[in-house]
């Protein structure tokens, strides 16, 4: 079998968050309840930034630069190819590269999922978002990139 017959060991995770700190999760159909940012394969001959870009469209209809500019945040992750989808790749490998991308929109917007893929998209607050994401290179981009919500000033005065 060549190369191209099996899924590329690469992919990218785009961490989608709001100016107010909320994290935009998606609802994967399969495995149910498993929740995560957009995610996907590179293919072959794709680079990371571009395959960050079409999924992005395709998970959430949201286009890079249109309303804010994909960030590649020069961090990757490896980790092991868990055994539920050893099956679609070359029968060597055992451990996928990702790479982590950002976008920070102003507001947070509705999205389109893609059914075959998800079943909803929700925004949530930066803490929320930690205690239902699966991954735990999901959980690390949340923690390093998302910022933390800015509380309330307070002006104390005295009497």
């Amino acid at each position: 079998m060549s190369e191209l017959t099996f899924k590329r060991p690469e992919s990218v995770l785009v961490l989608v968050y709001s100016r107010d700190n909320n994290v935009l999760l998606l609802n994967r159909c399969d495995p149910a309840g498993y929740w995560q940012s957009v995610t996907g394969s590179l293919e072959w001959g794709e680079t990371a930034p571009v395959a960050a870009q079409r999924e992005l469209f395709e998970e959430t209809g949201l286009i890079a630069g249109k309303s804010s500019e994909l960030i590649d945040l020069a961090q990757t992750n490896c980790f092991p190819i868990l055994p539920a989808w050893r099956a679609r790749y070359d029968p060597a490998i055992d451990h996928n590269i990702e790479h982590v991308f950002a976008i920070c929109l102003e507001v947070e917007i509705a999205v389109k999922v893609n059914p075959a893929e998800h079943k909803q998209a929700i925004w949530v607050s930066k803490q929320e978002a930690l205690e239902i994401v699966n991954s735990y290179t999901n959980i690390k981009a949340i923690l390093h990139h998302v910022p933390p919500k800015k509380d309330m000033e307070w002006e104390y005065t005295s009497s």
